[in-house]
Order: C-alpha cells, then structure tokens, then sequence
C-alpha cells in the first residue's frame, strides 16, 4: 500500500504535526452564579459549583485568572422578594450585579467582565420577559426594560453585555442605547440561537428562576430547527452583534457548524449545566474518567467550530492544560 494513513499517528510529535483543533485557556468564559448571603452555598444539582458569596466569589475569579481564565459570566441568585412582574432590580445600580460588577473590576482590572441580560432572575414570573395577563410575553415592552439593565450594566464596569432573552429587536435596541450613553466599547455577545432545551434544568435550580406558568418555547427557539438559527444570526448581524452565541452546545453541534459557516463573527457555544450534571454524575459513579471525557466533549464543541466555550468547567480543564 502507498497510503498509509497510521503513518501520521504513529508518535505524539507526528499527530502533533497534523491536529487540526486547539484548545486552550483562551477560548473559555467561565460563568459563576453568585447570591447576597456571607457564604457559600453549595448546589446540589451542579456538583462542585456554589452560589458564591462576595468573598467567595473573588477568590474563585482569583484562582481562575492564576490558571489562565481571562472572562467570567455573572448569573445572580435574587431573594424572591426583590423580584417583580417587570423585574425592577434588572437596573438597580445598587443591585447585586452592579455592586459585583464595581468590586471585581476594582479588585482584578485585567478581568473581562460578562454580563447576562434577562428577566427571568428579577422576575416573579419566572420569565425572560414581561408577562401579559393572558400570559403572553410582551416583546417590545421587554426590551425597553432590557436597555435600561444593560446600560446599568456597562455603568457598573461590563465590558461585554450577554442578552440571553430572545426577544426580537433587541440587539438594535441595545446597541442604541449602549452608544447613545457612550458606551460605544462595549461588546454585544448575542444568545442568537438558544433553543427550548430541557438541559436547563440545573440552571434554574441554581438560580430559583424556573416559569412560574407556561414555558419559554413562544420566545426559545425549537429544538428541531436548524434554519432558523441561521435567520437570527443575519438578523443579530444586521443589528449590531459583536459576537453570536449556540446554546446548549454538546446537542447542537450541527448547529455550531452551520452558525459557523454562514458567519465571520465570532462564535460562542454554552456548554450548558445539563450537558455539566450528566459528566459530572457519570464521572462521579466511576463510569467514565472525567478529564479525559470533559476535555473531548469541549474539544468536540472547538471542532464543531466555536471560537468561545462557555462551560462550568473552566477552571478546572484550565488547571489541567496548565500541569
């Protein structure tokens, strides 16, 4: 035989010659929930993950950034009677995310900032947006409430402003009123294509914020389409999207690759806390070894064609590469 393809994998250095996917450090977002309590406070669904206190979480940012990890992504936990049926504490500038925000931008400068950009933590309806009676989400009155979160946000220190609702419109509607505040610098990393995932779940205990009625499926997108991911990425381009984001990750890697080719823009995929519990548990019951299977799953993710990896292992694969 003249072609023998074992012939390039016969040593490490050879592979090393012809790997086509890298992975590092660089290309993680590592996302932290954090609440206003003194302590931390474990959760029970995402083993090794916590609701962070204010102490906690700056030293969970610092060990991050010692291995590596550039990007955090806040999600706060909100005592149930702070929320509102149009999520009022969204933009309180003395709300738990503008006072993390202004603490850990003093504390750790070199630190980029992410932020979400929702209702469902502030809402008592448990919704990405504001609930009509008839129990309609109201789009156009949600994204004016999505402004004035954002720009409370990039008050406090955000460098990039996540908007997770799937709202129409609302990527134009940000980037106004980011720009007309002067915040033209900071970045809009669009959720384009979130689907009605039931890998949630974990999320929402972490965070209390499940619908309280109904579910997200007339705003979230449908698990069966690819195409239609590929119209809200043309329209999040068109209206000023920074970068686009799949999410879950680990289920759609279809999706990935399709977002992938159709865009120039970076790409971001969340490895969700469903697709997180379920490595987690395996891993804990001795089924499978959990480096090797956390670093292919997100390997996997970089190869499908995401250039950021949201995933709630990021400290730990970054301590990995790093020994």
């Amino acid at each position: 035989m003249r072609s023998r393809p074992r012939r390039n994998r016969k040593s490490a250095v050879v592979r090393g010659f012809h790997r086509e996917t890298t992975f590092g450090p660089e290309h993680l977002i590592y996302p932290l929930f954090i609440h206003d309590q003194p302590t931390d406070q474990a959760i029970a669904s995402m083993p090794g993950c916590a609701r962070l206190s204010p102490d906690g979480l700056l030293r969970e940012v610092e060990a991050a950034l010692a291995v590596g990890v550039g990007a955090v992504v806040l999600f706060p936990a909100v005592d149930d009677a702070l929320k509102t049926p149009k999520g009022r504490q969204a933009h309180n500038p003395e709300g738990l995310i503008p006072r993390t925000l202004r603490a850990l931008k003093d504390r750790f400068p070199e630190l980029t900032l992410v932020t979400d950009v929702a209702l469902d933590p502030y809402s008592s309806d448990g919704h990405d947006g504001i609930v009509a009676p008839d129990g309609r989400i109201l789009n156009d009155e949600t994204v004016e409430v999505l402004c004035k979160q954002a720009v409370c946000q990039a008050q406090a220190g955000a460098d990039i402003i996540a908007p997770s609702d799937m709202m129409d419109g609302r990527i134009a509607a940000l980037r106004d009123a980011l720009d007309s505040e002067g915040f033209t610098e900071v970045s809009l990393l669009a959720y384009t294509a979130k689907y009605a995932s039931a890998f949630y779940g974990p999320f929402r205990d972490a965070l209390d914020s499940a619908p309280r009625g109904g579910d997200k499926k007339t705003y979230q997108m449908d698990p069966a389409n690819v195409r239609e991911a590929i119209r809200e990425v043309e329209l999040d381009e068109a209206e000023g999207a920074d970068m686009i984001m799949v999410k879950p990750a680990g289920p759609y890697l279809d999706v990935i690759r399709q977002v992938r080719e159709c865009t120039t823009l970076p790409v971001a995929a969340y490895q969700v806390s469903g697709e997180y519990a379920m490595l987690k548990a395996a891993c804990e019951r001795g089924w499978l070894d959990e480096k090797k299977v956390v670093m292919e799953s997100l390997l996997a993710i970089r190869r499908a064609g995401a250039d950021v990896i949201l995933t709630y292992f990021a400290r730990q694969v970054a301590t990995w590469l790093k020994t």
